[in-house]
């Protein structure tokens, strides 16, 4: 099967297509008509048919490929990005984390959480597990509450989270959340809100009435039901909440620091080894960003 070759006469000239692989990379966010429009003004005529053309030999059709370009660009050659490529991939990056595509570079960096319905007991009544991932390492921090409300889910953070990243000396940077109530209101007067403030933790919230784009707080209450829930209440008659949460931690123990994880940064260790391994580079980048800031 014979190809038609390809009719060279018909080709921009080399000068008009660098001019609009360099807009590539310049202004990754602009679409065909807008990199038309800007190159006019410079004297380089091209059509916007033109330069989706040009983008589809370079690779360069889609925003997320003119991204992939200008990382590449700034790793190898030191690139000290401009405002709008700064504004272009952190645009990029959330709404990666608000479709469930999560971004993280080390332990810290960000973490997820979200409230886990477990269900009515006989004897205790409600049951919701508020449910903390460090999206990198994979360790995974819980609590059994009888409500869900702002003032419990910054109750996680205060009484387990925060203190297990202190313990080990790295800041927790940015948490990723649903739009739940318990999580997204007026800040001067939301407890959860307010904790994120004083902590000076970043809030990244998910897609508006997308709460399963969340994926990776999904898959680990799926994980929780099927291993731990489901047998636990077919083993035992619980009286109490502690009683429960007791349980829960001898399970989560096992998790985080038996149970080998297949996520994308653990390589079969364990989510623990993993977080402890790569406390050493943590530490170094966040030296980096502190420098950086302060500069």
């Amino acid at each position: 099967m014979s190809r038609k070759k390809p009719c060279i006469k018909n080709r921009v000239a080399r000068e008009v297509e660098d001019a609009v692989c360099a807009m590539a990379i310049e202004k990754p966010a602009y679409g065909q008509l807008r990199v038309s429009n800007e190159l006019k003004k410079q004297g380089i005529f091209i059509s916007p048919a033109g330069v989706r053309s040009v983008w589809q030999r370079h690779d360069l059709e889609t925003f997320k490929k003119r991204l992939k370009a200008l990382e590449a660009k700034r790793a190898q050659e030191n690139l000290i990005l401009t405002e709008e490529q700064v504004r272009a991939m952190e645009k990029a990056k959330q709404e990666k984390e608000a479709h469930g595509e999560i971004e993280t570079e080390h332990p810290g960096y960000l973490g997820a959480q979200d409230t886990f319905y477990v269900g009515t007991v006989k004897g205790v009544g409600r049951i919701y597990q508020q449910t903390f991932l460090d999206t990198y390492s994979k360790v995974a921090i819980l609590k059994l509450y009888d409500r869900k409300n702002a003032l419990v889910a910054a109750d996680l953070l205060n009484d387990r989270v925060v203190p297990f990243f202190e313990k080990h000396e790295i800041p927790l940077l940015r948490i990723l959340t649903d739009r739940g109530s318990e999580y997204f209101g007026n800040r001067e007067h939301h407890e959860y809100q307010l904790y994120l403030a004083v902590e000076n933790i970043d809030h990244s919230k998910t897609k508006a009435r997308s709460p399963q784009s969340n994926g990776i707080c999904e898959r680990f209450h799926k994980t929780v039901l099927d291993e731990f829930y489901r047998v636990a209440f077919r083993k035992k008659v619980y009286s109490s909440l502690e009683e429960l949460q007791k349980d829960l931690d001898v399970w989560l123990k096992e998790y985080n620091e038996v149970r080998p994880h297949t996520g994308r940064y653990c390589y079969g260790k364990t989510p623990m080894q993993t977080f402890l391994d790569s406390l050493p580079m943590t530490r170094e980048k966040m030296i980096g960003y502190n420098l950086q800031h302060a500069a």
